[in-house]
């Protein structure tokens, strides 16, 4: 899921966009950092136009809750580039390759609701071009993405079918066992399921964020809280009564919600099988970090998967997603010299401890423990390895891209 939701407004995501583009070999005069503030109310970037090339967004949150950064496509619905997971007082960096064209840029206080500030932004001057040498690379990165993005759809489709079928059928415990395991490929290509629009918010939105969205709620976690009924007087994540304004499916509800997500997912292997199905270099770099910022925000707090506790298996896709990301740009990111090998080989220190600490509480074929069994110096654990590569990673467009370090 992506805790923040991608409402119709704001639909897609960051691996579809057009606005990065190919790897120049240096920036064209004009481009370079642009910063924005986002607070409760606004979101003020420094300039709204700017020239074509190497671009980053210094994105410094001054408000009082955790906020996102969107740069949307002119339609005002892909998103080309995002930045999530920003806390109070601090800030991070979207970096892209921005073609010319019109764009919006939007902030999102708070993760949920409707963007704020949204703004015109432009991009003028030549098309980026880039060398044959370094062509050749990002082409041959961005095939091997695609084949692993359809791959791993295509292992989805038949494993949705098979929960579904345990669901509507009524059998519970086989459908279960299905959960977290079916929910495992989606995790790995999450950045790339939501650049579609309001299809991830049907597949995989929580029912506190559809709620504040005011959508229809459907898709995964609408069937997991019918395989796990909530007790009397049993809290949603955002401590709201969950059984108020909830009863459980009937068993034509269970086809209809069943139907639906066998629905979605076939939309969604549709969709990346599509010819003009598109990616760009700078969308995998942005998409593991993307990643990264999924298990910080929803699985090492708990509350992606509330009601089966099965928060470690997605929390485990969304790391095994991001390391094939950055597995696929690696090369890419070594040749750019000393700074790229050091950068490369510390991502690979840290993916090492990462899935070292994970391991200790499970794994995708044996099943992990249930999230609530962990305790607060387990999940600060998890949490800190989290931190310890979300940094690294956060250089990785940058470096494969070839803009200096600010």
């Amino acid at each position: 899921m992506s805790m923040r939701p991608l409402a119709a407004a704001l639909g897609g995501a960051a691996t579809i966009a057009m606005l990065a583009g190919c790897v120049p070999n240096a920036a064209p005069d004009g481009a370079g950092t642009i910063t924005v503030t986002s607070t409760e109310d606004t979101c003020d970037v420094s300039t709204a136009e700017t020239t074509s090339g190497n671009i980053t967004f210094d994105v410094t949150n001054s408000g009082s809750r955790v906020t996102e950064f969107y740069v949307l496509a002119e339609d005002g619905l892909r998103i080309v580039g995002e930045v999530e997971n920003i806390a109070p007082g601090t800030s991070r960096q979207l970096a892209i390759v921005a073609q010319p064209g019109s764009y919006f840029t939007v902030c999102k206080p708070g993760m949920i609701g409707a963007g704020i500030g949204q703004a015109a932004f432009t991009v003028t001057g030549d098309e980026v071009a880039v060398s044959e040498d370094d062509q050749a690379a990002h082409d041959e990165a961005v095939a091997n993405y695609k084949a692993y993005v359809r791959n791993q759809v295509g292992e989805l489709v038949p494993a949705v079918d098979a929960f579904v079928a345990a669901y509507v059928a009524g059998d519970d415990e086989t459908a279960k066992s299905l959960f977290a395991s079916t929910r495992l490929f989606y995790e790995r290509i999450e950045p790339t399921a939501e650049s579609f629009g309001d299809l991830d918010p049907r597949i995989d939105y929580r029912e506190v964020d559809a709620l504040a969205e005011g959508l229809d709620w459907t898709g995964f976690h609408r069937i997991e809280k019918d395989l796990w009924p909530p007790a009397p007087g049993a809290k949603n994540s955002d401590d709201t009564d969950a059984n108020e304004g909830w009863t459980a499916s009937t068993p034509e509800q269970r086809k209809e919600f069943g139907d639906k997500l066998v629905a979605d997912v076939a939309e969604l292997q549709s969709l990346v099988n599509a010819d003009d199905f598109t990616l760009t270099i700078d969308d995998i770099t942005n998409g593991a970090i993307g990643l990264l910022d999924e298990v910080a925000t929803g699985k090492v707090t708990g509350e992606e998967d509330w009601w089966s506790g099965t928060d470690l298996s997605d929390f485990q896709g969304n790391v095994e997603g991001a390391q094939v990301a950055f597995g696929i740009v690696e090369d890419l990111a070594r040749s750019k010299g000393d700074e790229g090998v050091k950068l490369s080989d510390t991502i690979d220190q840290e993916f090492g401890a990462l899935n070292e600490e994970l391991a200790k509480y499970g794994n995708t074929t044996d099943g992990f423990v249930d999230y609530k069994s962990l305790t607060a110096e387990q999940v600060k654990g998890l949490s800190t390895r989290v931190d310890a590569l979300a940094e690294p990673l956060s250089q990785l467009t940058s470096t494969v891209l070839g803009i200096p370090s600010s």
